[in-house]
């Protein structure tokens, strides 16, 4: 069957999942605020199927015989947020959900909005919206159960981790004839990477493009690093260890 015939871009199913994402970060924020106590197993369960869905790709390789190396490591942006994100939901780290949010936020949700879908099995489009989804719930979850916030100067430590990323990124794939984070060729979906112009201007101008989104990421804490969105539930302990 064809790809198409699985997914339709902007189609019933696709406002459907971009719908129950931001609903369930809601869910679990709501409950995280009542309950103070179910913060923890709310953070592990995520965690936990944040690393079950990226398991499920790419233990898939090995079964079906294709070796990981060197084009089917978790060297994209995403691979590495669902690594982050777990880390942060396990480790409480502000200096990590510093870089983070930006990416989920920038990043992942740009993924469940523009889906480049390069896997004609519908499993593995599934585990491509869990994936992407749960990356940017975890991270909803955390600024609106008042748990996390991006400090002031974060939006220079996550661009400074991303461009540290994609010059690995980029070097790896001189080497290896890859293409991690799209550096050597843009993808085949519309997203908006399509209107950066050819390479090598598209990474030119996509990096004023997140610079951008990272700065509107910003504007809810921008007075004094408050929460614009939520406050923090009595008793309730911040990422950054406040109150």
């Amino acid at each position: 069957m064809a790809l198409e015939n699985y997914f339709q871009p902007f189609g019933t199913a696709h406002f459907a999942i971009i719908a129950v994402v931001p609903a369930a970060a809601t869910g679990l924020a709501a409950l995280g605020r009542r309950r103070p106590a179910a913060g923890k197993p709310i953070r592990l369960a995520l965690a936990a199927g944040l690393a079950a869905a990226s398991a499920a790709y790419f233990v898939r390789f090995p079964l079906m015989g294709v070796p990981l190396y060197p084009e089917h490591l978790p060297l994209d942006l995403c691979d590495v947020s669902v690594w982050l994100t777990i880390l942060v939901l396990l480790t409480r780290s502000a200096g990590l959900f510093d870089v983070v949010y930006y990416w989920a936020m920038a990043g992942a949700t740009m993924s469940l909005l523009t889906p480049n879908l390069r896997e004609p099995s519908m499993a593995m489009q599934v585990q491509y919206f869990a994936d992407h989804g749960l990356i940017v719930a975890a991270t909803l979850y955390l600024v609106w159960s008042g748990e996390a916030r991006p400090r002031p100067g974060s939006i220079m430590r996550s661009m400074i981790a991303l461009n540290a990323f994609a010059a690995f990124a980029g070097a790896f794939n001189w080497v290896y004839k890859t293409n991690y984070m799209y550096l050597c060729v843009k993808p085949e979906a519309d997203t908006l990477l399509s209107i950066c112009g050819p390479w090598p201007w598209y990474i030119l101008s996509g990096e004023g493009v997140a610079a951008a989104l990272f700065l509107l990421l910003y504007l809810p804490f921008r007075h004094g690093n408050k929460r614009i969105w939520a406050k923090v539930s009595p008793g309730a302990t911040t990422i950054d260890g406040g109150k």
